[in-house]
């Protein structure tokens, strides 16, 4: 899908960007594979692991979402684009809304406008659960940036750009999680581990899993679509005990804007929510969407029931300490 075809990650040189880079290397030989970011010491540091004598179809640009003209410049003659630069920490988007606002709302826009101006084939977005059912800051951008990808789908019209979104759980290890934290605290010898409130429950994901749920999806998407993985649920307290087995819990509070249980398919979506044997798919409210036509493209999904939810709290599929110690292992 991606040989000899030019791609674009924004936010190249986060957690999920670097990953990408180095798993679209391995499989695929792109034409172009440009890395856009703001962050001018990532990029070197990037640019040492990838660089381009060694790939040559490595392109560097040094530039912000909130820039529209830097993005018109960058996607010119681009056929995939996966934007995945957002600010992401909750409590500083409680803290800082109208810089979250900036990054993750009017750089979609902008993500949006650069695409169909460059006539780029076709855009995934990452979302996040927080953006079903927001209480916080920043679920409620993403919130938006999600129906501005979708409601980009009637701007392109007749034109061939097409726009998706991927929306999963937590990324293990990545930047902000709190394994990584955890982590340290253990390494400097500590013995209890502060936890925001032992009932907590998340989706989890690795970081290779989401990068291959957006490729398979770039490849399936035919506009419109925002797709959801299936994924285990994991409750806070066992992932402290798979880290640090018998450690104390220090039950520190839930932080700004944070929930008990996350939700990936809210139940006002559940009349709109195909079921495939991976994943759910969250159709479009939009006359250009046709369900018929979708199926033909792949596969029979099943409606699910109209009080059908997708929630961490709920979820049947619940990681047991052996399989979070592996999965850890495996992020390590």
């Amino acid at each position: 899908m991606l040989e000899n075809k030019s791609v674009l990650v924004t936010g190249g040189t986060g957690s999920f960007g670097r990953r990408f880079v180095a798993t679209v290397l391995q499989r695929y030989k792109p034409a172009r594979l440009i890395v856009f970011s703001r962050d001018e010491l990532k990029q070197y540091q990037m640019q040492r692991q990838f660089p381009e004598s060694a790939y040559p179809c490595m392109r560097y640009f040094i530039g912000d979402v909130r820039d529209r003209e830097r993005l018109d410049m960058a996607m010119r003659g681009v056929d995939f684009a996966v934007h995945a630069a957002a600010l992401k920490q909750v409590p500083a988007a409680e803290y800082n809304p109208f810089e979250c606002v900036k990054t993750n709302i009017h750089g979609a826009e902008n993500v949006v406008n650069a695409a169909i101006r460059n006539g780029v084939h076709r855009v995934i977005a990452l979302s996040s659960d927080k953006a079903a059912n927001p209480i916080n800051l920043y679920g409620a951008t993403k919130l938006a940036s999600d129906k501005i990808f979708i409601a980009a789908n009637n701007l392109s019209g007749h034109t061939e750009t097409r726009f998706a979104v991927v929306r999963y759980g937590n990324v293990i290890g990545s930047r902000g999680s709190v394994v990584p934290f955890w982590r340290s605290l253990i390494d400097s010898g500590e013995t209890a581990l502060p936890v925001t409130d032992p009932r907590m429950t998340r989706f989890w994901i690795t970081l290779q899993q989401g990068v291959d749920f957006v490729l398979s999806n770039l490849a399936r998407m035919i506009g419109g679509e925002i797709f959801v993985p299936k994924l285990p649920s994991v409750n806070i307290v066992d992932l402290a005990q798979a880290m640090l087995p018998d450690c104390e819990v220090r039950t520190v509070g839930i932080r700004p804007g944070e929930k008990l249980h996350e939700v990936m398919v809210p139940r006002d979506d559940a009349r709109n929510t195909l079921e495939f044997e991976h994943m759910y798919v969250i159709e479009p409210n939009f006359q250009f969407w046709n369900r018929e036509r979708y199926m033909r493209h792949n596969g029979e999904g099943t409606p699910v029931a109209e009080d059908f939810e997708y929630d961490s709290d709920g979820n049947p599929w619940r990681l047991t300490a052996d399989e979070l110690r592996a999965i850890l292992a495996q992020a390590d």
